[in-house]
């Protein structure tokens, strides 16, 4: 599903939104959950997952082209775990 259809979607289910009302709440959800994560914080939904920073050590790669090895730094990586009531409902 892309953000267009999850717009869609939305707006069919809140009839008295429209799709640019619709747009900008579905804007303001994902640009909260940027900020917070950007910040440091993890974001918990319960009921569908929670949001939070992993930090990846630095490593040694490859060039794929060369073969060459290619220092990579230390990062912070978003990372998201799928709550309890998400993991019941897709294992279906």
């Amino acid at each position: 599903m892309t953000k267009a259809e999850l717009i869609e979607r939305v707006s069919e289910q809140i009839h008295t939104l429209t799709k640019r009302q619709t747009e900008i709440i579905v804007n303001a959800v994902f640009n909260s959950i940027k900020d917070t994560l950007a910040n440091g914080e993890k974001i918990e939904i319960r009921g569908f997952g929670s949001f939070r920073l992993r930090q990846r050590r630095s490593r040694e790669g490859r060039n794929p082209k060369t073969g060459s090895p290619v220092a990579v730094p230390a990062k912070r990586v978003p990372f998201f775990k799928a709550g309890k009531e998400l993991k019941e409902l897709v294992d279906h």
